[in-house]
């Protein structure tokens, strides 16, 4: 009985890291490839999870939507809505120094959340939607975890090799032109703004996609769900931990942290209540403590992002 818990935690660990992992390919996308600093990253994972809960829950007299629709229809929707809403604040807020960016994207996150919290008949306000369905989800719970697990890793994998495609097709290369020097790359006939746009754009849609996965992985979305220092500055931490501008760096980053974030809550679950409450501070010490390292000994992540000409003699060395 205690091994099939432990196989069920580790299930459950490896759909959460499956996850965040999405998120950061999407921030790597709009970081690590066009240099944009989101900080609302919550908004867009939230769009994601109450439109694919909307559109897949059954009908509640309570609230607007309710259409019983199929999961990847959710999903798709999921990635639609971020994608949707991403357009306007990126026509308004990429004209932005990086930092007011960065000030810009972390308010119209919190209005997202506060809407969410204060809008029942569209989202049912505080309360969440519930009964969300999971993908073979009326079968066992350890059969329902893996079955989830494998959807979840193929989600990932197809968004790893698009993402690594565009990141080495001209589209990429031009985006880190851009991020790299902007002057030389209008100088080039570049449209930059519409270029920043788009990468801002497919970021927000995979942020959607991993809300969407989210919700129906817990069957169940609300406002505290959407906590600023879950839903975006750790994922900041493991795009930073794992290399900014490397997707595999990213997905690796989205590994660690969470492994570690997730192994100190069982260390402190198991003190004294007194202590518990004051030792779950230690989770937040740990991962700051693991950033300050990278920062100081290895700036560019685990995994650096790789240039050109070290992606021509890796396949050197190879042959």
């Amino acid at each position: 009985m205690e091994f099939l818990g432990l196989v069920n935690y580790a299930l459950f660990m490896a759909i959460f890291i499956a996850i965040y992992a999405l998120l950061a390919l999407g921030l790597n996308i709009q970081w690590g490839f066009a240099g944009l600093f989101n900080a609302g990253i919550a908004g867009f994972f939230a769009v994601g999870a109450y439109t694919s809960a909307v559109l897949t829950t059954e009908s509640d007299p309570g609230r607007i939507g309710g259409f019983d629709l199929n999961f990847v229809i959710g999903w798709i929707g999921a990635m639609v809505a971020a994608a949707l809403v991403a357009w306007p604040i990126g026509k308004i807020c990429l004209r932005f120094r990086s930092d007011y960016l960065a000030i810009a994207s972390i308010g119209i996150a919190e209005i997202i959340r506060l809407v969410i919290k204060s809008e029942p008949v569209l989202t049912n306000g505080a309360r969440g939607i519930s009964g969300i369905p999971r993908p073979m989800g009326d079968i066992g719970y350890t059969e329902s975890q893996v079955a989830y697990l494998a959807i979840v890793l193929a989600v990932l994998i197809a968004a790893y090799f698009l993402v690594e495609r565009q990141f080495n097709a001209p589209w990429g290369r031009m985006m880190r032109a851009i991020r790299d020097n902007e002057s030389a790359a209008k100088a080039m006939g570049k449209d930059v703004e519409a270029r920043r746009l788009e990468a801002f754009i497919f970021g927000a849609a995979l942020m959607g996609l991993g809300g969407a996965l989210f919700a129906h992985f817990n069957r169940s979305i609300t406002p505290e769900a959407i906590d600023p220092m879950v839903a975006t500055f750790l994922v900041w931490i493991m795009l930073i931990l794992g290399g900014s501008g490397n997707n595999r760096g990213a997905i690796l980053g989205a590994a660690v942290v969470w492994i570690i974030w997730s192994v100190s809550e069982i260390a402190t679950d198991r003190l004294p209540p007194e202590y518990a409450i004051q030792a779950k501070y230690i989770r937040l010490f740990l991962i700051g403590l693991m950033l300050q390292l990278v920062l100081r000994f290895r700036p560019e992540g685990l995994l650096p992002e790789p240039l050109r000409g070290d992606l021509r003699a890796d396949k050197r060395t190879s042959k």
